[in-house]
């Protein structure tokens, strides 16, 4: 398969966005017990919560789940006999074009200076792990899980044919991920102009998961708020 087709596939996205998975984890074992509860990232807050209504309690659930969820995708697509070996260029490759896309994102929106995740953190270091975990879990949660829910749910209501639902559902999901920052304790002061660049933003990484997949997406969100991050930090120490 060619790169395109192959990076767009749901193994190369986990295989992707497990170093990601892992370094927020990490950066998370190394905060206090008190600065874990602030600085989880909302999202990953959300669906922990939404386990917990399932009986699966405790910080790290939602990370055992991911994991267990990498390891069958990985063996299922060893047993497809009709697709290629792995190829660890093509994740160097991800990660260059992620790198692009993020700074696409960043240049439609670099005079706003906007950070899609809410800026709770109170160092650089949970800074940094908060960028890091917007990436995985609103990127999941609000791509991969809400579109596809909305889309089922308006195929079922209207019987609109696929394009058109997937693309209703990706309008909704922006406009649910840019109110979603405003919720809360530790939610920004409600603005129409921030709500309206987070959702532009919204539907930017939509219409990126949909041809690019989770794996990329995730990582442009990520570094998009790492280089926001860097110019924020430049910018307030000069």
């Amino acid at each position: 398969m060619s790169y395109f087709l192959s990076t767009r596939s749901s193994f190369y996205s986990f295989l992707f966005t497990i170093p990601l998975f892992i370094i927020y984890e990490v950066g998370i074992l190394f905060l206090s017990s008190d600065d874990i509860i602030v600085v989880r990232n909302g999202a990953d807050f959300l669906m922990r919560t939404l386990l917990e209504s399932f009986g699966i309690y405790g910080l790290y659930g939602l990370g055992a789940i991911f994991l267990v969820g990498s390891i069958f995708t990985y063996f299922f697509f060893m047993k497809d006999k009709n697709k290629n070996n792995i190829r660890a260029n093509y994740l160097f490759i991800m990660l260059f074009e992620s790198i692009c896309w993020a700074f696409v994102l960043y240049f439609l929106l670099f005079k706003f200076m906007l950070v899609l995740m809410n800026p709770i953190g109170k160092t650089i270091i949970q800074q940094v792990t908060l960028a890091i975990g917007a990436g995985i879990y609103e990127e999941f949660l609000f791509r991969v899980l809400l579109i596809a829910g909305l889309s089922g749910i308006i195929d079922f209501v209207f019987l609109w044919n696929v394009k058109i639902r997937r693309t209703a559902a990706l309008v909704i999901a922006a406009g649910l991920f840019s109110a979603f920052h405003f919720m809360g304790e530790y939610g920004d002061y409600f603005s129409m102009e921030l709500f309206l660049l987070r959702f532009f933003a919204g539907i930017v990484l939509g219409a990126l998961y949909f041809t690019r997949g989770f794996g990329i997406t995730a990582y442009t969100h990520s570094i998009y708020d790492l280089i926001v991050l860097i110019k924020i930090t430049t910018y307030s120490t000069n």
